[in-house]
């Protein structure tokens, strides 16, 4: 396939990955001041290269991912996914794309005479090689679950459900479900559980239960579940102090930041988001999207970062912190002599039936789970019932206790600046934004993914879409979690 960028029809501007919050909410005077008064010093530093060149990079991997992951057809996925790290009004830097099914890889040329190319290594998903490279710098693995055949098993291990409606209105779950693909949502995948059990579920043509689809920065808040499982194997404490070796040079004050700290975006590294309260385009390339197509060390990139302010003071959505969270969980897994890229299959994936999630690394083989995954509507309802249950999960406790509740409070550094919408790699409803109750919190990744927990009513609901339709997907899933609240009585 070879496919001119130039000729695409303009589409609305899409938000960026900000939980469906925007980039400015809460960027009070205020706020700003505080950062300020709270600064310890020092400038940020731009990333090297250059901005069409990385950009290329994350257009190659999203084109890539869809087409070999998902399965969409690449004209569909040229234009319709990856509007964050290939923004749709840069697309007119590409020159053609051509998709090698043989070698499972993708070429994206651009007009400044660069070609970028990605292509799936194994169970290790797609990665943008870097320039000038022909492989990745890590033996990729093949990592199969270890389970029986899905079509042999009832939900959640399996795929057989059961046809019980619990006494709700089956219209009134009807049209909860016709609101999620209503308009020019892009609604790729729309499930509810309820007490555990999927009580509505619908597709688009070519999407079904085992499709996985990209689903962006919900990967944080898998993050969180695998640091979970390390802290609750006794790996690592929640409270203590990071060991990231980078810091532990005597008199580093980095070494003060505790894990707890990085699980609630408020390490106080520096390092530049776009959803930063008073971050200007202009300012250069973000480091948030750096750590996607920079195809670098990620986990040596975030770890080299200078501090901005004390730890546990300021929250901020910066991806620097998950991508420490990722490389703690690395240190602790291949600290006991285990395979890292099999951990989240042997110690999560296997215990919850998930059989349709790829995690996707850097050229170094770092999972780039702050973002970079692609998982089936199924897997991400299974992970939100492990938290509906408190970390329980079919009467062994895979999280630690309090873990949930951890995750599920506000954090500090956030409360401090009025933002009552960020917990511990999960985002809460503390502003009301949704139609649910403000106790409820949920995953969320650019596109309008999410997966939604809401324990007052026993409810879990995933929406996955494609990127295109982000814009009426905001309001699509708002009214059809209205009328789910309608239809489902609380506890």
């Amino acid at each position: 396939m070879t496919h001119n960028g130039s000729d695409r029809p303009p589409v609305p501007d899409t938000k960026l990955d900000t939980g469906g919050q925007s980039p400015a909410m809460g960027a009070s005077e205020a706020l700003l001041a505080r950062a300020r008064q709270l600064d310890l010093g020092g400038k940020f530093e731009l990333p090297p290269g250059d901005p069409v060149t990385h950009f290329g990079a994350g257009y190659a991997k999203v084109i890539v991912s869809n087409v070999f992951l998902s399965g969409l057809d690449p004209d569909f996925a040229a234009e319709h996914t990856g509007y964050f790290t290939a923004p749709y009004e840069n697309r007119k830097h590409v020159v053609g794309i051509e998709v090698d099914r043989n070698a499972r890889a993708v070429h994206v040329r651009l007009d400044n005479g660069v070609t970028r190319t990605a292509k799936i290594f194994a169970s290790q998903g797609a990665v943008t090689l870097p320039l000038g490279a022909d492989d990745v710098f890590f033996s990729p693995s093949v990592v199969t679950p270890d389970l029986p055949p899905p079509e042999t098993l009832p939900w959640p291990m399996g795929d057989v459900t059961v046809a019980d409606d619990f006494g709700l209105d089956r219209g009134k779950l009807d049209r909860a479900v016709d609101l999620a693909f209503a308009g020019d949502s892009m609604t790729a995948a729309f499930l509810v559980t309820y007490r555990g059990e999927i009580v509505a579920e619908r597709y688009r043509d070519g999407i079904g239960i085992h499709t996985p689809l990209e689903s962006w920065s919900m990967g944080k808040s898998m993050t969180a579940t695998l640091l979970g499982r390390l802290v609750h194997q006794g790996v690592y404490e929640l409270w203590q102090p990071a060991p990231i070796p980078e810091w532990q040079n005597g008199g580093d004050p980095r070494a003060e930041i505790r894990i707890a700290d990085i699980m609630r975006m408020s390490s106080g590294l520096r390092f530049r988001a776009m959803q930063d309260p008073d971050y200007l385009p202009a300012l250069g390339y973000p480091d948030h999207l750096y750590v996607y197509t920079g195809s670098i060390n990620a986990f040596e990139f975030a770890a080299t970062r200078s501090q901005q302010w004390p730890p546990n003071q300021v929250g901020r959505y910066r991806n620097v912190d998950p991508v420490l969270a990722n490389y703690l969980i690395r240190l602790g897994v291949e600290g006991r002599a285990e395979n890292y890229h099999a951990f989240p299959q042997r110690a999560l994936f296997d215990k919850l039936g998930m059989r349709n999630t790829v995690l996707e690394t850097d050229p170094y083989g770092n999972f780039l789970l702050q973002g970079y995954e692609f998982a089936s509507a199924r897997d991400w309802a299974r992970l939100g019932n492990l938290y509906l249950g408190d970390g329980v999960w079919r009467g062994e406790r895979l999280l630690p206790e309090g873990w949930v509740e951890f995750v599920s409070t506000l954090a500090p550094g956030w409360a401090a600046d009025n933002r009552p919408i960020y917990g511990g790699f999960f985002w809460l409803n503390g502003d009301g934004q949704w139609p649910v109750p403000r106790e409820a919190y949920f995953m969320s990744g650019a596109g309008g993914q999410k997966t939604m927990i809401i324990p007052s009513h026993d409810l879990v609901v995933v929406r996955l879409g494609h990127y295109s339709g982000v814009e009426a997907s905001q309001e699509s899933l708002s009214r059809a979690l209205a009328a789910l609240i309608q239809a489902v009585p609380e506890r």
